[in-house]
């Protein structure tokens, strides 16, 4: 547990302190397991890793306030400087994408590169149609009470991960532990919350301040993975980010859906690791 920004965090490390450091920051309706193929791999080719609950999931603190993706920008970087290290590489999956999308804009002196799985920069999610089922999803967590309750006496994790899955063993077969920690008091109004500030903020002065620190955020290196298969966010959407995001190399994973992490861990692993050491020749390996 790292006290950070005010809150506590449930962390799981791996690796030689000293090493260059990779976090690594789960989506919804996950926690740290979901990286649970890349910790003890990347850990082994030479990296110091983080994997954290982010605010509200699993043994993380689970106060509905301040739950915004500059909070968790800022709750990200207060785990890495509580740890002892200076900056690092911002690795996110789904909602932790749109955090690490998020931490150059808002944390640029921790964050020294960013790989964002399966979410497209958050001004193209903004600026740009969603898939139908997409928009649909997030228009379902806006409405009060009904998808808290869906999550902790339904089977809306079980559904959720099915229908996002392309290889889908993998990640249905994890279901009933993500369902278990989403039933933890106040984890399932917590997720929520974070989808509904991504919405309803937009029209706020606080999502408007977001736009325009990402409009003027630092550009770091940055590499997007995006599953072939993937229903949420296809891959027509990332032609997108070269407008916003030019210095990003995106890199398509064949045979996966939405859950990259779990459904295709080596080649993740793999472009992860490869990535960063060309951002830092020689320091891992």
């Amino acid at each position: 547990m790292v006290t950070a920004n005010g809150s506590r965090f449930h962390t799981v490390l791996a690796g030689e302190p000293g090493a260059p450091l990779v976090v690594l920051l789960h989506s919804f309706p996950q926690f740290w397991w979901a990286w649970r193929h890349q910790v003890p791999a990347l850990a082994e080719a030479g990296f110091s890793v983080v994997a954290m609950d982010l605010r509200g999931f699993g043994a993380s603190d689970k106060s509905p306030r301040n739950i915004a993706t500059p909070h968790s920008c800022f709750d990200v970087a207060g785990v890495i400087s509580s740890l002892g290290y200076s900056g690092g590489a911002i690795v996110g999956h789904g909602l932790g994408a749109q955090v690490a999308w998020s931490m150059p804009a808002f944390t640029p002196e921790v964050t020294t590169a960013v790989v964002a799985l399966s979410t497209p920069h958050p001004r193209t999610l903004h600026r740009h149609r969603l898939p139908v089922g997409t928009w649909a999803w997030m228009q379902w967590t806006q409405t009060p009470w009904f998808p808290e309750r869906s999550i902790t006496h339904g089977d809306a994790v079980r559904d959720f991960l099915r229908s996002c899955s392309h290889n889908q063993e993998p990640v249905v077969s994890q279901a009933d532990l993500y369902t278990e920690v989403m039933r933890l008091p106040f984890a399932a109004h917590c997720a929520m919350e974070h989808f509904r500030w991504q919405v309803r903020s937009s029209i706020r002065n606080d999502g408007r301040a977001y736009a325009k620190r990402l409009r003027e955020a630092p550009a770091v290196p940055t590499l997007t993975l995006y599953g072939e298969h993937d229903r949420v966010f296809p891959g027509s959407m990332y032609r997108f980010d070269a407008e916003v995001a030019p210095h990003a190399t995106r890199i398509q994973v064949p045979g996966a859906g939405h859950f990259l992490p779990e459904e295709a861990p080596g080649a993740v692993t793999d472009a992860v690791a490869g990535f960063l050491r060309e951002q830092a020749p020689g320091q891992a390996g």
